[in-house]
């Protein structure tokens, strides 16, 4: 099964260039690549142009004018140029395992949604990571994660190698399997269905009210974050605002109180 992955990006050429060599190294490669670009500058342009003469993925750049925090916007873009007929979702900023998009293939259920997590690592450990490290594998390896600045705690066991421990973890977590942007996939008529991301919503939880109108439509999640894995690079969050996690608290209670199963705000402007 050949699939779409989706993750945004926004002058970050540094972490793009990290997340390109983690899809680079994938075990399972018949996926196309469109990175959701939300207004940035000709050094991310540059970036993956450089990275495609060397790559043998099928990457789509897909880009917008920059009107601050527009993820839901570039995100339904990205959505509209998707040609797969499952849909797989991360960030710019998280490194995926090699075998990420293997695993949420192999979770993949009809009328379901894959809910995976990540592993967050600090500053000093994100920058660190290089190339090499990524191909090997040995960024995911929790003994070199601890030897180069990363605390020892119950959460390295979400980079877990053990399948029997990963269902284990999968199936006993109190986490609910809601929609993460940062790891997450999905049928595309399922996404369509309840017409995609509310632009309305900026930074904080647009990402899980789409989920949660899925819900409303009887398509519920499936816990995978022990499965699929992926790195969360540190990074600065000085654009959020608290009036946007504010509206979108707002929008989220409406949709839960409501049981919205469709946005009027989204792919298709009603």
């Amino acid at each position: 099964m050949k699939i779409s992955v989706i993750f945004t990006t926004y002058n970050s050429p540094v972490w793009l260039e990290k997340v390109l060599w983690g899809f680079q190294y994938q075990t399972d490669k018949n996926f196309e690549l469109i990175i959701a670009d939300d207004g940035s500058t000709a050094e991310t342009k540059a970036c993956i142009d450089r990275f495609s003469q060397s790559s043998d993925l099928n990457i789509k750049h897909v880009w917008q004018e920059d009107e601050g925090f527009q993820k839901s916007r570039i995100m339904n873009k990205a959505l509209l140029v998707s040609t797969c007929d499952y849909v797989l979702f991360t960030d710019g900023d998280c490194i995926p395992r090699r075998d990420f998009v293997a695993v949420h293939k192999a979770h993949a259920r009809p009328g379901k949604f894959l809910s995976g997590g990540y592993f967050k690592l600090p500053q000093p450990t994100s920058d660190l990571i290089s190339q090499q490290h990524i191909a090997s594998g040995q960024a995911f390896e929790r003994g070199w994660l601890v030897k180069n600045g990363v605390k020892r705690n119950r959460k390295l066991g979400k980079l877990t190698t053990l399948q029997w421990k990963r269902a284990l973890l999968n199936s006993v977590t109190p986490a609910k399997p809601t929609w993460n942007g940062h790891n997450a996939s999905g049928w595309r008529e399922d996404i369509f269905a309840v017409n995609g991301f509310d632009e309305r919503m900026q930074y904080g939880g647009q990402d899980r009210e789409l989920g949660e109108r899925l819900v409303n439509r009887g398509v519920h999640g499936i816990q995978i974050r022990y499965s699929a894995a992926c790195l969360h690079l540190e990074h600065d969050h000085s654009y959020v605002r608290p009036e946007m996690i504010a509206k979108n608290r707002a929008i989220r209670a409406t949709t839960k109180s409501s049981k919205l199963t469709r946005t009027a705000h989204g792919i298709i402007k009603d």
